[in-house]
């Protein structure tokens, strides 16, 4: 059984990759976080018999721990995984898992000096079972050649639930590298590009005046020798929906098209993971509920095998590098 620790529970993704690891067959030998962790109180209650560390070495030094789990303050994920995978350990960091250049090459020099296995959890990608039945459905030509995607990430804001990190662009790295990540892999991944330029790209705060580090809004342009993408993200989910963000992706192809619901269908059908498919053959509503979540155990896998079978190296490092060009090319709005 592989055994997991968690450093860093800044961000509440940690619940959910935390469950994904415990259902894949992992056990949690222990956590470590700051006082202040917003997410902590939550984390206790989930995981009440997981016991907590007062500093992450012990973690690091034992030997019987093969994985470190990280959802810390974004600037801080880098040397958390650095200083893991130097002890030996592979590595499953939230996104985004690096926020600047320099982080990203030392990532890149420490992962490749040690071989561990270092995955970036894209949720909206690895645990929306809408989008991996899209995926499904472009591998077996449902909507012929994939020639463009566009990805629309809606984000409430929550702002009594934030900490004072989450509005210093030095500590979360502005809106295109934290949230607008999840589009670009999965651009790069459903058009089958290995990787692509950022044609053009913005930022802008319109909401939130008093905040002059947060960004509350973003946009890509980019484009691979065969398809093109264009990505919108926000911090501006109306307090009357249901969700936390009306997550929409369209995927064009020659054939025919897909459209993704993939948290909410407005007024329309129940639920969540709704994909609707439109090709020369038919159109029809599918229900993704019931697609299963993989992730975790082929991680596991990849851990166990030495393998990249979840996802290379090659693409994980392609898309925080996209990220970061996008977010230092952004034209400033608003």
């Amino acid at each position: 059984m592989i055994q997991f620790a968690c450093v860093g529970l800044d961000h509440r993704h940690i619940y959910g990759m935390t469950e994904g690891l415990l259902a894949a067959g992992a056990k949690c030998a222990g956590y470590y976080t700051r006082d202040e962790a917003e997410p902590l109180e939550g984390f206790i209650h989930r995981f009440p018999d997981v016991p907590r560390f007062e500093s992450p070495e012990p973690l690091y030094q034992r030997e019987d721990i093969q994985l470190i789990v990280c959802a810390g303050i974004p600037a801080e994920r880098a040397e958390i995984c650095i200083q893991a995978m130097r002890h030996g350990k592979d590595v499953m960091v939230d996104k985004p898992g690096l926020i600047t250049q320099e982080q990203l090459r030392s990532v890149m020099q420490v992962r490749e000096e040690t071989g561990a296995r270092y995955s970036i959890d894209f949720s909206e990608h690895f645990e929306v079972p809408a989008t991996l039945k899209a995926k499904e459905l472009i591998e077996q030509g449902a909507i012929g050649k994939v020639v463009q995607t566009v990805g629309l990430g809606p984000h409430r804001h929550n702002s009594h639930l934030r900490r004072p990190w989450f509005y210093e662009k030095a500590q979360y790295g502005g809106i295109l590298i934290d949230i607008a990540s999840h589009q670009i892999d999965q651009f790069l991944w459903l058009t089958g590009s290995r990787d692509a330029e950022i044609a053009a790209s913005s930022v802008g705060n319109y909401a939130n005046p008093t905040l002059p580090e947060f960004e509350d809004f973003g946009e890509i342009v980019l484009r691979s020798p065969t398809a093109s993408g264009f990505i919108r993200v926000d911090w501006y989910t109306p307090d009357a929906l249901p969700t936390w963000g009306d997550g929409r992706l369209f995927i064009q192809g020659t054939e025919g098209y897909l459209e993704l619901r993939k948290y909410i269908d407005i007024l329309g059908e129940e639920g969540k993971d709704h994909l609707m498919l439109v090709n020369q053959d038919r159109y029809e509503r599918i229900d993704c509920s019931d697609v299963p979540i993989t992730y975790f155990e082929q991680f596991l896998n990849d851990v166990t095998d030495r393998t990249e079978f979840t996802m290379t190296h090659e693409h994980c490092f392609t898309v925080c590098r996209l990220a970061l060009e996008a977010q230092e090319k952004a034209v400033q709005l608003g």
